[in-house]
């Protein structure tokens, strides 16, 4: 499945292979053993590309940020890929006709297994900051690579889109120097990571102009159940969420996002079939 920019937006379903998502999906909870977990990220990913999920992101590792939720203990590379890549693997052999599946991974080993395993993208949450193999392993692979915009504290003395602009053109400057293609990077400017909500409110304001600044490259936005979304809706749970992410997500289609991760993928779904039928009309 080719991944063609402009035409429609791509729909990403998260598959947290987790026990601590801040969203309360993890699917690696107590008691559940390798084979369960793998059943289990079958199951819901078999719902999702069903509902019309074209990306399937598998992750191993909470990337809750905590600022927010407070520190939680780090998982090492073996553990990580010992949770990923059974379920990468899995979801390629099952899906790989219908939906691609990406790693979303801060590790450059984690990464390789992964892609290895039939994984044809990386999202890296930190765009190779905390470990430059992921966006090697990305272009030996011939993967598509998702930089994100992150930062351990939420200060910008100087504005937080200038400051997520540069620090994400250097990031895809460094990609370009490793080998991965133009055409195989996308951008994400890391809604509610390393940003409190009125940063995130203002990168999603300004989210046309945050694509046009880097070159108009493919956009990834993320709002799904994120804490802004809470906030704007005067402090709803993350399960009370699920209009508020869709509104963001109609807004940031109009705006130019060509991919959006989401939890709720049956919904939302159908969010992008009518933004989509609106934002992307042609005479």
């Amino acid at each position: 499945m080719e991944l063609r920019w402009g035409e429609r937006t791509w729909v990403m379903g998260i598959i947290n292979v987790t026990a601590d998502s801040f969203s309360g999906d993890g699917i690696a909870t107590p008691g559940r053993n390798d084979a369960e977990i793998v059943a289990r990220s079958l199951e819901q990913a078999r719902g999702f590309v069903a509902a019309g999920a074209q990306l399937l992101d598998v992750g191993a590792e909470s990337s809750r940020p905590a600022q927010v939720y407070g520190d939680h203990p780090p998982v090492s590379a073996a553990d990580e890929a010992a949770l990923a890549v059974p379920v990468a693997a899995a979801l390629a052999d099952a899906f790989g006709d219908r939906a691609r599946v990406s790693i979303d991974t801060t590790k450059g080993s984690v990464a390789r297994l992964a892609l290895a395993a039939g994984a044809t993208i990386v999202n890296d949450v930190w765009a190779g900051r905390h470990d430059p193999d992921t966006v090697t392993a990305a272009a030996e692979a011939g993967a598509h690579l998702v930089l994100m915009h992150n930062k351990e504290v939420a200060e910008y003395p100087g504005g937080v889109f200038d400051e997520a602009v540069a620090w994400l053109q250097a990031a895809v400057d460094d990609a370009l120097a490793a080998g991965v293609p133009r055409e195989r990077i996308i951008v994400d400017p890391g809604i509610g990571f390393g940003k409190t909500p009125a940063h995130s409110i203002e990168m999603l304001h300004r989210l046309a102009e945050f694509k046009a600044a880097l070159g108009g490259l493919p956009l990834l936005v993320g709002t799904s159940r994120k804490r802004v979304i809470g906030e704007l809706l005067g402090g709803a749970p993350p399960d009370g969420r699920l209009e508020g992410t869709a509104a963001s997500v109609a807004l940031a289609i109009a705006a130019g996002a060509d991919i959006v991760r989401v939890h709720d993928v049956a919904a939302i779904v159908k969010t992008v079939r009518v933004a989509d039928g609106i934002a992307r009309w042609r005479p």
